[in-house]
């Protein structure tokens, strides 16, 4: 009988956990949802590429987030309508060069995507766009950003 309650305790005891951990997540969905850009502003890059996970989902994106490290130019990987879209996302106090269409310029083939894009919480460098425009890589600067923001709160 013991052995029983022992065993009946840690089971419920895994159960709690479990919801603890979904509601956290939930949580943490919830804050990311209803952050603004001047948040954006003081995120981390990994705190970005989340908080773009996120209201990707919440549009109705399949999203997969690249490992943090040797992700070859990608940070998520988009799905829709038999589309992939491989981003890069670049939460940055600069304007966003060249590099970045680079890398995600190379991704998009290594990952074999429908194209490229990258996002910032700033704005491209002139050079930036003129390679974009030759990659076939779309940017989305600061403006865009937040007008997705907006419209994937709508999507709630």
């Amino acid at each position: 009988m013991k052995k029983f309650i022992l065993r009946s305790a840690a089971f419920i005891g895994d159960i709690a956990a479990s919801v603890l951990d979904t509601l956290k997540e939930e949580e943490s969905s919830k804050r990311l949802l209803d952050s603004g850009i001047l948040e954006v502003d003081s995120m981390t890059g990994k705190e970005f590429e989340n908080f773009l996970y996120v209201h990707f989902r919440n549009f109705g994106y399949g999203v997969t987030l690249t490992q943090d490290t040797q992700d070859y130019g990608a940070d998520l990987i988009l799905y829709k309508d038999g589309s992939k879209t491989v981003v890069q996302a670049k939460r940055s106090k600069n304007p966003v060069g060249i590099k970045a269409v680079q890398e995600v310029a190379g991704a998009v083939r290594h990952y074999k995507g429908n194209k490229g894009r990258v996002i910032t919480n700033n704005r491209f460098t002139e050079n930036a766009y003129n390679l974009a425009e030759s990659n076939g890589v779309e940017l989305w600067d600061r403006k865009q950003l937040i007008e997705f923001i907006l419209t994937a709160k709508k999507c709630k």
